[in-house]
């Protein structure tokens, strides 16, 4: 595992999700060879060339025989997840934790096989620290004690520590916080759901309140900084063997960052109006197909437009919590102390996907 690499070939797995897709960008404009894995293309912004491979990762048949026109991968950027239908309460569930198991170890077994590997990056997040089941230590830090609940976190990474060592390649997990980009239907993207919100507002004369519950402090991380952040552990021998937290760098409060988004969107502010947006946006689908033909944007339904997203918006949004959500803070010093020092201004970077997806007829233009 001595030496740098300064490109090479590598095999984006989840590219179409929201790392993947963020990943295959910035490897492409690295001037790395990139092979984009998953079920449908990546919607990417680089005009460079690139290999798409459709595979499903739960077929280990199929991953197997792909691996054979993989010889000349040498860095993987692990992001596929499976997510159950209505996301939270699959996070505890032992066949969800499997299922991801299975589907890295589907790819990773026969790659590690026949491609000289040399690095593998993976993802995790705050569910590392128990954030989905009790209070965490503040700011979490990558040193402190696994937590002890069952999570397909630590089944994964105790599978690639293991091949890691029996194949000689480096690895490196990265934690981002909430991150947010352009990614329509995927689990876990709260841009797509806020201007769906907002542009079904507008639809109804509706004000554009925040649907949420009580106020809390929280941090997030553009999609950006997260690939960036894999682009430079490929490359950087202090990044292997280590686990980093990722946020933009500051905190922010949901109703502070209300009105800018307004602003993009078109629509005017309004007092808070609690609505349990799993629910609301559902029952809205006519509404929005209204809003698709009188704009001329793209024919994405309700369900493609926001995948699992909608109930991702309700658990960030702390709707429903009878108590403020405590505090789920992350230090960053580690990653930064290696020496990647990326950050972004949350306000605008939400800004900014908020507006892509107006330029891709995605949300109708303000």
């Amino acid at each position: 595992m001595a030496g740098r690499l300064m490109s090479g070939t590598v095999l984006v797995a989840g590219a179409s999700g929201l790392v993947g897709a963020a990943s295959v960008d910035a490897f492409l404009a690295a001037g790395w060879d990139v092979v984009a894995l998953s079920r449908r293309p990546p919607e990417v912004a680089s005009a460079v060339p690139f290999r798409h491979l459709a595979l499903d990762l739960r077929d280990p048949a199929a991953c197997r025989a792909a691996a054979t026109d993989l010889a000349g991968i040498t860095h993987l950027v692990y992001t596929a997840l499976h997510e159950k239908p209505g996301l939270i309460a699959g996070w505890r569930e032992q066949d969800q934790m499997d299922t991801n198991l299975a589907m890295l170890r589907n790819l990773l077994d026969p790659l590690a096989e026949v491609a000289a590997l040399r690095h593998v990056t993976l993802l995790q997040g705050t569910k590392a620290y128990g954030v989905h089941r009790h209070p965490i230590r503040i700011p979490a830090r990558e040193r402190h004690p696994r937590d002890d609940h069952p999570n397909f976190y630590w089944l994964q990474e105790d599978h690639l520590r293991g091949l890691s060592a029996g194949h000689g390649f480096g690895w490196t997990i990265l934690r981002p916080q909430l991150v947010v980009g352009p990614a329509c239907g995927v689990a876990m993207n709260l841009p797509p759901v806020i201007g769906a919100f907002a542009a079904i507002c507008r639809a109804e004369g509706r004000p554009f309140g925040f649907p949420g519950g009580l106020s809390y402090v929280t941090e997030a991380v553009d999609v950006r900084l997260v690939a960036d952040a894999a682009l430079w552990a490929a490359t950087e021998p202090r990044a292997w063997g280590e686990h980093f937290n990722l946020t933009n760098g500051e905190v922010f409060e949901w109703r502070d960052l209300w009105p800018a988004l307004a602003g993009v969107l078109g629509v005017e502010p309004g007092p808070d109006e609690p609505v349990r947006l799993g629910a609301f946006l559902p029952a809205k689908s006519g509404v929005w197909d209204d809003v698709v033909r009188r704009h001329h944007l793209r024919p994405l339904g309700l369900p493609e437009l926001l995948g699992e997203s909608h109930h991702y918006a309700d658990y960030c949004f702390a709707h429903g919590a009878k108590r403020v959500p405590p505090p789920a803070f992350v230090s960053t010093v580690k990653i930064k102390q290696a020496g990647f020092c990326g950050t972004w201004d949350t306000e605008e970077s939400m800004r900014h996907w908020l507006r892509v997806l107006i330029e891709r007829r995605v949300l109708p233009p303000a």
